[in-house]
């Protein structure tokens, strides 16, 4: 018959007996464990080559598109009247943009309106109806609107300086009383040509600026998706500071489903607004240098300037007028709250005697508060080194910087070291190993403290 082996007891064996499992639940696996752990946050996913590329791609056009409003209304207007006044006492040298049949007047310019409503209206549905949560109501009656204001605000003013072109002019050659037919002829007409040009590249860069503007804090919807999921699985009630906290449960679910699948053609639009953003300011400079005059420039970026100021600015922020501002939603992910700064600022230097961590306490100067002594894992960083009495040390303001005249008190008359004094010291160190400084009794400074009593010896 077979024989049961005897398990051989060896040192070991009987160590890891008797050494008792602390990670060990009875009856719970890890998976539960987990499950069961409180205070836990879902943790982000990976982040792939291709995220981290088009996340420094989107930083670069938000640089370009948000440049400082107030700057670059300064810019456009003040660029108009310098550069359009020097253009008209001295012509500058012909280039490509002086060509009024150039590749991007023709196709670009003379359609501007067109090539901004072409990437600004899908990119408001899709930021739009995202935000939201697929209402499509809300969409039509609080955000497309603004479009259609643009371009009713485009269309009369454009028209209007047409009609003040042709009302207040005159043919070259007299017998033509109208524009049309003065044209029609060959000849020119001379009348107050308001720049519709600089108006509408002036007018579309900023509506392109402002209609962008759902893209700052845009990548952050992914990790509150994420955070509120977790705490309605788990029934975690405590996380108030979540926006997405109000949403009731299918609009989270909308929300999630759009943001997933309209986010990569959003941020594909948005580079598209900057580049044409970045197309409109060149043209602008190709308008200053050679066409039209200083005071039709100005007054056409003037109009653009107003209508974009009146409307964006001053009428859409109104919280009971429609259509609402650009980014509101169901909810607000833009909360821009400044962190406290609470261990990030400077602390005074233990060195100084004015500071607020030391004081000096007789010719010891022993730490009034070891609490302040920076810390980590518990223990101090750095030994306390205090102020010196300028009789005893000749004006030194550490042991370990010495003055002139201050090498014969170090030994005798010196009433501290690194670690601070001893409790009991009278005319040098003494043999007890109570420091002032709690820190300094701990065990793991016994080292360095028998170093310092041997040099100081």
């Amino acid at each position: 018959m077979a024989t049961k082996r005897k398990p051989i007891h060896t040192p070991s064996n009987a160590a890891n007996a008797s050494r008792p499992q602390m990670n060990f639940r009875q009856g719970l696996n890890d998976t539960t464990a987990r499950s069961e752990a409180k205070g836990t946050r879902p943790t982000a996913t990976p982040t792939s080559i291709k995220e981290v590329l088009t996340m420094m791609v989107l930083h670069v056009c938000k640089k370009i598109i948000f440049f400082d409003t107030g700057l670059k209304v300064a810019l456009y207007l003040g660029s108009l009247f310098i550069v359009s006044l020097i253009g008209d006492f001295l012509p500058y040298p012909k280039t490509y943009l002086a060509r009024t049949d150039n590749l991007f007047n023709v196709y670009f310019v003379k359609m501007g309106w067109a090539w901004t409503l072409l990437f600004s209206f899908p990119y408001l549905a899709m930021t739009s109806v995202t935000l939201c949560c697929g209402d499509n109501q809300r969409l039509l009656r609080n955000h497309l609107p603004r479009l259609g204001i643009a371009s009713v605000v485009w269309f009369v003013w454009t028209k209007l300086f047409n009609v003040i072109e042709s009302s207040y002019g005159r043919c070259s050659i007299r017998g033509f009383d109208s524009k049309t037919a003065c044209l029609k002829a060959g000849h020119f007409w001379n009348g107050f040509d308001i720049s519709g040009h600089a108006f509408i590249l002036i007018y579309s860069s900023l509506v392109l600026m402002e209609e962008a503007r759902p893209i700052i804090g845009w990548e952050s919807i992914k990790d509150l998706l994420r955070n509120e999921e977790h705490n309605r699985s788990s029934n975690d009630t405590s996380q108030s500071a979540n926006p997405l906290k109000g949403l009731k449960d299918e609009d989270l679910k909308a929300l999630k489903y759009f943001y997933n699948r309209f986010t990569p053609t959003i941020r594909l639009l948005f580079v598209g607004m900057t580049m044409l953003q970045l197309l409109w300011d060149v043209m602008l400079v190709g308008t200053m240098l050679y066409h039209h005059r200083m005071v039709e420039k100005v007054l056409s970026g003037i109009i653009a300037v107003v209508s974009w100021f009146v409307t964006y600015r001053a009428w859409y922020p109104v919280p009971t007028v429609l259509p609402d501002p650009v980014g509101k939603g169901m909810f607000n992910y833009q909360t821009n709250v400044k962190p406290e700064l609470v261990g990030l600022r400077r602390r005074a230097s233990f060195l100084q005697p004015g500071s607020s961590s030391t004081s000096a306490s007789g010719a010891g100067g022993t730490s009034s508060n070891s609490k302040d002594i920076p810390k980590f894992m518990g223990m101090p960083l750095y030994g306390a080194r205090h102020p010196y009495s300028t009789s005893n040390v000749g004006g030194a303001t550490s042991p370990l910087e010495p003055s002139l005249g201050s090498q014969a008190s170090f030994g005798s008359n010196s009433q501290q070291h690194l670690f601070g004094s001893r409790v009991g010291t009278s005319g040098g160190i003494s043999s007890s190993s109570n420091y002032v400084n709690p820190d300094f009794n701990h065990p793991s400074y016994a080292r360095y403290r028998s170093r310092f009593e041997r040099f100081e010896s």
